[in-house]
């Protein structure tokens, strides 16, 4: 409130003033110069003109933060409104938005993509609130014999259709769409296996799976939920069937292992018989080349001959037994103990030895 300065302008004018006791009290030596002790800023002098204005201020601060008639949305969520009870089919998007306090609720939805593992619950791990834990799914087989599937689904929660889903649905929107169709969908695919099939066909199991869930899924009525992926994760198998599916399986790798050995011996067998063929060919190959070699050299030699004896005449040969018998008669002068056997007829040459050697000597007499 601004300070009231008319007393101290009433003592300014009279000149001075008085105490409680009468006594008279002058504090500028009796004058009229009296200063009152400070003079208050102009905005306070006019703040009481405008104190019901503050105060209106200051309450409706007070009202907004005690009521919060506003919220803020966060990425990967929608907002809810209920009014009086129902809700509203536009959801709220991510943002800054009003609402009326008392009269309007917002209730945040979870958008972002989330999972649903079906595992052993022994072997569960920590998760968080985007992924929710539940016991693997057990099953008769086609012979009554018990098994266990583990799955991941990974969904999301339409945002458009957010407002009915949770309207006809409920906030465990999860429990009473997902859930239940993929128990349904895994019992009738899985049912029509024997247990020893399962591993050996878990590709075309894991297939059929996901094409029934998402069928289901995607004819609810408003598509609630959009299904991004179904895994199968393992195969639980009772233990006297994964002892039996062991030694069929060690007894198919003994088998192959066997027919391996057979077709490495056979190969092994085929590559010496090979060899030995191809040995044997390259022998007739090179001998039949030798003969033909002998017998390309028979016949020039034969033509030779032939071309020879043609040339030859008696006086040919006449001329060359000269010629010897000259050869002769020249060594005899040289070696005079040496004997010469002439041949009749006359076509040959003369033999020729040496008497000084008595072995060859004695030879030729015997």
């Amino acid at each position: 409130m601004p300070i009231d300065n008319d007393y101290f302008k009433n003592r300014q004018n009279s000149g001075g003033g008085s105490d409680n006791k009468g006594n008279s009290n002058n504090n500028n030596g009796g004058g009229g110069n009296f200063q009152p002790p400070f003079e208050p800023p102009e905005f306070m002098k006019n703040l009481g003109k405008k104190a019901g204005f503050i105060y209106a201020i200051i309450a409706v601060i007070a009202v907004l933060f005690i009521f919060k008639p506003f919220l803020t949305i966060e990425s990967g969520f929608v907002g809810i409104k209920k009014t009086l009870g129902k809700y509203d089919e536009q959801p709220l998007t991510p943002g800054f938005h009003f609402i009326i306090p008392g009269y309007q609720t917002v209730i945040l939805v979870d958008t972002k993509v989330r999972l649903m593992n079906y595992k052993n619950i022994d072997s569960a791990s920590s998760f968080n609130s985007g992924i929710r834990l539940n016991p693997a799914i057990s099953i008769l087989d086609a012979r009554g014999l018990p098994v266990s599937i583990e799955l991941t689904v990974q969904y999301r929660l339409t945002a458009d259709g957010a407002p009915n889903t949770i309207a006809n649905w409920g906030l465990s929107w999860e429990d009473k769409i997902i859930n239940p169709v993929v128990r349904d969908i895994v019992r009738n695919v899985v049912g029509t296996y024997t247990a020893e099939d399962l591993p050996t066909k878990r590709n075309e199991i894991a297939v059929k799976i996901e094409e029934g869930v998402r069928t289901d899924i995607e004819k609810l009525k408003g598509s609630p939920v959009s299904l991004l992926s179904v895994q199968l994760r393992g195969i639980i198998l009772p233990a006297k069937i994964k002892e039996q599916i062991e030694r069929v399986q060690i007894a198919n790798q003994e088998a192959e292992r066997v027919k391996y050995e057979v077709a490495r011996t056979k190969q092994e067998a085929e590559k010496l018989a090979a060899l030995a063929i191809g040995t044997a060919q390259a022998k007739r190959i090179e001998a039949q080349g030798i003969a033909d070699a002998v017998t390309i050299e028979a016949k020039a030699q034969a033509a030779a001959n032939i071309a020879i004896a043609r040339s030859l005449t008696p006086n040919l040969l006449r001329l060359e037994q000269i010629k010897v018998q000259g050869k002769f008669n020249d060594a005899l002068k040289v070696n005079k103990d040496a004997k010469i056997f002439l041949t009749p007829g006359g076509s040959t040459p003369n033999i020729w030895v040496d008497t000084k050697s008595k072995s060859r000597d004695t030879a030729i007499s015997r």
